[in-house]
């Protein structure tokens, strides 16, 4: 009697599990159909089939019915099962990024030609629904409502993606998590600042001059000019207040042509990283004259961009003694059986910067909240019964686009509990528009909360 039970129990489960991934499929290729109902040859065939006679099979692929269900259900029954393992070059494959944006799941039926698999991801539901329900609530903003933004959220020792939500009122099927369509602006004094520790042996105390406005760039603030005018910082506070003449300097100046390149190749720039996603790093170029050196150095620049993901992923160094840990999402695979074909295993790419600067790095980014251009949108943190027991760090980015319709304003960074082992790196993306709405930080602020916040998952 009870084998009998267990039997029937597991063919109710089995059912189930195979209803919801013909469901899964089911709903995908309506995705797919409506996509594609765009192409203006595609509706003219459509509209001659139902004319032929055919529109009564078109109402029913529509329909979503339950003869439909099981017709998908019946079709998508594996005949063979996949390979014993696969390699990440085929993980990356099956899974769209676009699926991945907004996830309201973190498990993904996959249909592959030799069957189903089960994609389960890192990614976090609660935290995910978390930074949907701030997008929804965005949207419905008559003023300050942002034209695009985008939110990543890493694992900052593993590099699991635990989060990418964003919208790009443009262009509503793309992930602008993913894309390298934004100005750096001045996220790439990180880089620059790397190369100053590195190569040039600076500490955060090595004194450094400019003359003039620090938020400007002219060719006469890059002389090497001392007068009663000229201030006098520290590294460290011209990289917290992200002052433009002193990382101009750097780049034209004191780490070259050469060095600058080196470096932002050693970050990820222009390079093809060996994820289990594809995404857009970094695009980095430089021209011959020297003041776009400068400008490049300080992130004054339209032509160098990134994506969010990259923004990410560039803060990792820091937490891990200067090597770069590559982003992944997903977990494991499974096959219809249950066997697992596919386990991730945390991969450290090249090496960024030594261990020292990486340590004082983390020292310059946390002066950027305390006393710095993100320290209005971190006020008080240290009275937070959250935030108190992390270190924050950070490095804010602002730039208009060329038509100044859209101001890109960036926050990238990382939180570490300083009594724990759990560390995050994040990236924040906000596109406004004619208003000027929550700032990146601001939303970085309620990303480390809400994250902290929530016990840490048992692995």
């Amino acid at each position: 009697m009870l084998k009998g039970t267990l039997k029937r129990n597991s063919l109710v489960k089995d059912h189930s599990w195979r209803r919801q991934q013909a469901s899964y499929l089911l709903a995908r290729r309506k995705k797919s159909f409506f996509r594609k109902w765009r192409n203006p040859f595609l509706v003219f065939c459509l509209i001659a089939g139902a004319v032929a006679g055919g529109w009564g099979v078109f109402t029913v692929f529509l329909s979503g019915s339950n003869d439909m269900e099981q017709t998908a259900l019946q079709v998508s029954r594996p005949t063979l099962k996949p390979p014993a393992s696969l390699t990440r070059a085929q993980v990356r494959e099956m899974i769209r990024d676009e699926d991945l944006v907004n996830a309201a799941r973190n498990v993904f039926p996959v249909e592959t030609p030799r069957g189903i698999v089960q994609v389960v991801t890192y990614l976090d539901e609660n935290l995910t629904g978390f930074l949907t329900a701030t997008l929804d609530h965005l949207k419905t903003l008559t003023r300050g409502k942002p034209r695009q933004i985008a939110m990543v959220v890493m694992d900052g020792h593993q590099g699991h993606i635990l989060a990418m939500a964003g919208f790009d009122l443009e262009d509503k099927d793309a992930n602008p998590c993913t894309r390298a369509v934004y100005p750096a602006a001045s996220i790439f004094k990180i880089v620059t600042a790397a190369a100053a520790l590195d190569a040039l042996k600076y500490t955060p105390d090595t004194p450094l001059y400019f003359n003039g406005n620090k938020y400007t760039l002219y060719k006469r603030q890059l002389r090497e000019v001392k007068n009663k005018y000229t201030v006098t910082v520290s590294l460290e506070k011209a990289f917290a207040e992200s002052i433009n003449p002193v990382f101009g300097k750097l780049g034209q100046t004191y780490l070259g042509r050469d060095t600058l390149s080196a470096y932002a190749r050693a970050f990820g720039f222009n390079q093809v990283p060996d994820a289990d996603l594809v995404f857009d790093t970094g695009r980095f170029h430089m021209e011959e004259n020297d003041f776009h050196l400068a400008e490049l150095g300080c992130g004054f620049n339209r032509d160098t961009r990134i994506s969010p993901l990259f923004g990410a992923m560039m803060i990792t160094p820091l937490l891990n003694k200067g090597q770069t840990v590559l982003p992944a999402v997903i977990r494991h695979v499974m096959d219809v059986d249950g066997n697992s074909i596919y386990r991730h295993t945390p991969t450290r790419d090249v090496t960024a910067m030594t261990p020292e600067s990486a340590a004082a790095l983390m020292g310059l980014m946390e002066k950027t909240i305390t006393h710095g251009t993100a320290r209005k949108s971190f006020g008080s943190f240290s009275r937070d019964k959250v935030l108190a027991g992390l270190a924050i760090g950070g490095k804010t980015g602002s730039l208009s686009n060329r038509e100044h319709t859209i101001k890109y304003d960036w926050f990238t960074g990382f939180a570490r509990e300083k009594k724990g082992s759990r560390a995050i790196t994040f990236s924040v993306m906000v596109g406004h528009g004619a208003y000027i709405g929550t700032r990146a930080a601001a939303h970085a602020r309620s990303i480390i909360k809400q994250y902290f916040s929530t016990p840490a998952a048992s692995d």
